[in-house]
């Protein structure tokens, strides 16, 4: 049976540059929605348009040169976002919001072919639609995290619900993968302080973004590499945002990586670790620290 939804996440920054955080209203709400299979199809194409470039066909990269080796670096194993400490020029590749057929496929085999790591923040609706994409980004080695269910934004849904879409799309992605589900990023980056710890306390990872590619314009490919460069060279280290979902992304990765291993940059692959601190004995700290701190 073909899943009935599809996930299509286009982010809008028009009233300040920069803004990835802050949720669409409007007429973008309506984009960020699920949209039945027929329509997702004719979405699809609309997106392949908009990219200018288009997307390469998956067979390019099966048959391009290899340049395996020199971009790859450390490997960080880390149980939260503190120990996540990059020296100058290392750089994490993450990407939100799928998997999505194709497009996740053809970035699994540009990452391969550069030798290089990523984490995949996956949609919990998307996982349960495509458990062959998704479980195949985990077999490629990759780290695997969550990203709600349905890409809600959590910082006016109450905890309680907030916690339950967050959960939902973790026991989805884990399904779908076959792996602990070890980060999380927060859609649209709202969150509370509330939400922060609460899911710190349930053991994962919290992503932040440092580096923002904008790939949610639909900007040409080459143009999404230049900004994200930008980006790079001024910040010097940092984690980046991509998403996997566009034909964009997909046709601009090969010349973002070479970029990077040109001017000596090293991506750094993350492990999750789980923490040794019990969950009891985190909420008991944290509760110790805001009575010092009142």
């Amino acid at each position: 049976m073909v899943p009935r939804f599809a996930f299509i996440c286009v982010l809008s920054c028009l009233a300040m540059a920069g803004c990835a955080s802050k949720p669409p209203s409007g007429l973008e709400a309506t984009r960020t929605a699920y949209v039945p299979v027929a329509e997702r199809q004719s979405l699809l194409g609309r997106d392949q348009a908009d990219d200018r470039d288009g997307e390469p066909p998956f067979s390019a990269f099966r048959n391009a040169p290899g340049r395996s080796g020199s971009l790859a670096g450390r490997t960080l194993k880390v149980s939260s976002l503190s120990e996540i400490r990059l020296r100058d020029k290392e750089v994490i590749l993450t990407f939100d919001d799928g998997p999505m057929p194709g497009k996740t496929d053809n970035i699994l085999e540009i990452l391969d072919r550069y030798g290089v790591k990523a984490t995949f923040l996956m949609v919990g609706q998307m996982a349960r639609s495509y458990p062959a994409v998704a479980a195949r980004v985990a077999n490629h080695g990759h780290s695997i995290g969550g990203h709600t269910y349905n890409h809600a934004n959590l910082a006016n849904a109450g905890n309680s619900r907030a916690l339950t879409d967050i959960s939902t799309g973790n026991a989805a992605v884990a399904r779908a993968t076959g792996t602990e589900v070890g980060f999380f990023r927060f859609p649209y980056l709202a969150q509370t302080s509330a939400l922060r710890s609460a899911v710190a306390e349930r053991g994962q990872v919290i992503l932040d973004v440092d580096i923002d590619s904008k790939d949610y314009f639909t900007s040409s490919p080459a143009t999404i590499a230049a900004r994200t460069m930008a980006r790079v060279r001024a910040k010097r280290k940092g984690i980046i945002l991509m998403h996997d979902i566009h034909a964009r992304t997909v046709a601009m990765l090969p010349s973002l990586l070479s970029q990077l291993k040109e001017g000596g940059y090293k991506v750094v692959a993350l492990q999750y670790r789980r923490s040794r601190m019990p969950e009891a004995l985190v909420s008991a700290r944290n509760a110790a620290t805001k009575s010092r701190q009142m």
